[in-house]
């Protein structure tokens, strides 16, 4: 079934009314049809298994006929504090990692940064558009949340957001990957608690200064590796998160 969102505020006993812009999807592009069944969710974890009762101009009104908890999220909150990358790879990074989980998004200002948002008004408009892509992933793949995209922070405003966090991880191209640091790396993943929030680093195109490393570990960080080969910045998130999302 397809799959929408809704505020809170728009969710009765019975109804559940939905507005904007997938109101001339429902109508106009995908022609829904009164007595359709579709999935909506209130964007905090709840789906509702509603039927359209009506198509208004502006408004499309369904029948609530189930409601339960997503399935379709982690059983912790994992939050990527992505360094920053070149071009549109960022919007690759966003899709996928949605797609895979992912929490929250918070683009990171790291020493190797290349990439400067230092006009606000390109800032915002970035961010509006990765929280357009954010949405559209989650849609198609059946999140139960849209997950935020932040403002961009230093690498300093970072780690104290991280530390206010459960667990906090670094995938590095230096730690330890013999078969034994492995073995550690992989037993961090697998008992990450019910219901935590994780912070998970991810470098920009030429990876952490070695500095950042040890300041992120000072902070609480545990570095770990992801095997021998050296990841780009844009797959390295998204192969924790596959990791992650499989054994947990």
């Amino acid at each position: 079934m397809y799959h929408f969102y809704t505020d809170k505020a728009n969710i009765s006993e019975k109804t559940i009314s939905i507005f904007g812009e997938d109101v001339n999807h429902i109508k106009n592009v995908l022609r829904m049809k009164e007595g359709e069944e579709i999935i909506i969710c209130d964007s905090e974890g709840t789906d509702y298994h509603s039927k359209i009762v009506s198509l208004g101009k502006n408004e499309v009104v369904a029948e609530i006929l189930d409601s339960g908890i997503s399935e379709a999220e982690l059983p912790f909150r994992v939050h990527l504090f992505q360094g920053l990358p070149k071009k549109d790879k960022m919007e690759m990074i966003i899709q996928k990692s949605v797609e895979l989980g992912v929490h929250e998004i918070i683009p990171v200002m790291t020493r190797r940064v290349i990439v400067k948002l230092d006009d606000k008004k390109k800032e915002e408009a970035k961010l509006k558009r990765w929280q357009a892509i954010s949405e559209s992933a989650a849609k198609q793949s059946g999140r139960g949340i849209i997950p935020q995209i932040s403002g961009c922070m230093s690498f300093k405003e970072a780690l104290s957001k991280a530390q206010k966090m459960d667990k906090i991880l670094i995938p590095y191209e230096n730690a330890d990957s013999s078969p034994l640091g492995m073995k550690a790396s992989r037993e961090l993943l697998q008992n990450i608690p019910e219901g935590s929030d994780v912070a998970v680093f991810i470098g920009p195109e030429g990876g952490f200064e070695p500095e950042e490393v040890e300041e992120a570990i000072r902070s609480g960080a545990s570095a770990i590796s992801l095997g021998k080969r050296i990841l780009r910045t844009e797959t390295a998130g998204m192969m924790l998160l596959s990791v992650i999302g499989f054994i947990n």
